[in-house]
């Protein structure tokens, strides 16, 4: 055995410590170069650029789209404003048949052979300027009287009230008024009630713009 005391020798437990890892003492290895994983620059514009011009073209058609609605919504106020102008009347002018229908009746009252100077022609000639003024008004506000007479009868502007035999006639030519008609704009206010001949040789088609009210 060997003394501690004496020199030279080791003290207890200052032995060399064994290592588990023969490898411990050994110079340390290099860890392998990673390869350079960044995105290629030109790759990344690239992309930028596709994605900017999808979104271009997603706000152009976005734009395109409001321009396309705000242009229909403008013909279309237009076109309101329009119809207001034209038609925004329609309920006082039907009401105002009632009166120029009350004058036509008092003026068709008076006889013609009856009208005389005096008072009853002043009358007669009265009643007349006043239907003329009515009428007036009503076509300053685009109601226009139809006094078809004559003309081929139109389901659209006329409404038969019975047929009267007329050889002489073309067949469903308008012959009698009874009550006048009245458009207003290109509708019809009012159709005409009328007779229509029958018997005689077929009218000429007649066709028609105007549209119920």
């Amino acid at each position: 055995m060997t003394d501690p005391t004496k020199p030279g020798a080791e003290p207890h437990g200052s032995e060399k410590p064994i290592h588990d890892n023969p490898m411990a003492d050994s110079p340390a290895m290099d860890a392998p170069a990673h390869e350079d994983m960044a995105p290629d620059p030109i790759t990344i514009l690239e992309a930028a650029h596709d994605a900017a011009l999808k979104e271009a073209a997603t706000m152009k058609d976005r734009a395109l789209r409001t321009l396309a609605e705000m242009e229909n919504l403008r013909k279309r106020t237009e076109r309101e404003v329009a119809d207001a102008k034209v038609y925004g009347v329609t309920s006082f002018a039907r009401d105002l048949l009632a009166v120029a229908d009350a004058v036509r009746r008092a003026f068709e009252s008076i006889p013609a052979d009856t009208v005389t100077d005096g008072p009853l022609k002043a009358f007669f000639e009265g009643i007349a300027l006043t239907e003329s003024e009515l009428l007036k008004v009503l076509a300053k506000h685009g109601v226009k009287k139809v006094e078809p007479d004559g003309m081929k009868f139109d389901p659209n502007l006329h409404q038969a009230m019975f047929e009267v035999p007329n050889p002489d006639v073309p067949s469903g030519t308008v012959v009698q008024t009874v009550q006048a008609g009245y458009t207003i704009g290109d509708r019809v206010l009012r159709p005409a009630l009328v007779g229509v001949s029958k018997g005689g040789p077929k009218a000429a088609p007649q066709t028609s713009s105007a549209s119920p009210a």
